[in-house]
């Protein structure tokens, strides 16, 4: 068997939609992430405050509070966690704010989860990469 490329990586996931958090959530742990999930914007900073994830798969369009200003939130620390943004919406302007804000990763749903991960292991290993430097 191949070694799982999210072994204890602490991930949070942040979506509204209980399908979308669910098959994000066993996809990530099906390659050894340790995961957590909030249905909210302010749901999704207080565990990220709270808990110091490695990385979050954060959605654009948020009850409570936007992904936009969830960013703003967590990202700018020196522990902020890399974050993949995912949106069903495709316009450019969306993509460079996130960017201009830190986002690490930005995905278009609906997406193959494979992507993701993918996506995931990327920045995982430039994330060690960085704490090894």
């Amino acid at each position: 068997m191949s070694a799982r490329r999210l072994e204890n990586a602490k991930i949070l996931i942040v979506d509204d939609d209980p399908d979308v958090l669910e098959s994000i959530e066993a996809a990530l742990e099906s390659e050894g992430a340790l995961t957590m999930t909030a249905m909210d914007g302010n749901e999704g900073v207080d565990l990220c405050l709270a808990h110091g994830p490695d990385l979050v798969v954060l959605d654009m369009m948020l009850p409570s509070r936007s992904g936009f200003l969830v960013l703003e939130r967590i990202k700018g620390r020196e522990d902020s966690p890399m974050v993949i943004m995912v949106t069903a919406n495709s316009g450019k302007r969306h993509q460079a704010y996130a960017e201009s804000l830190g986002v690490d990763g930005y995905l278009l749903k609906p997406f193959p989860l494979e992507h993701l991960l993918d996506k995931a292991a990327e920045l995982m290993r430039r994330r060690a990469e960085e704490l090894r430097a």
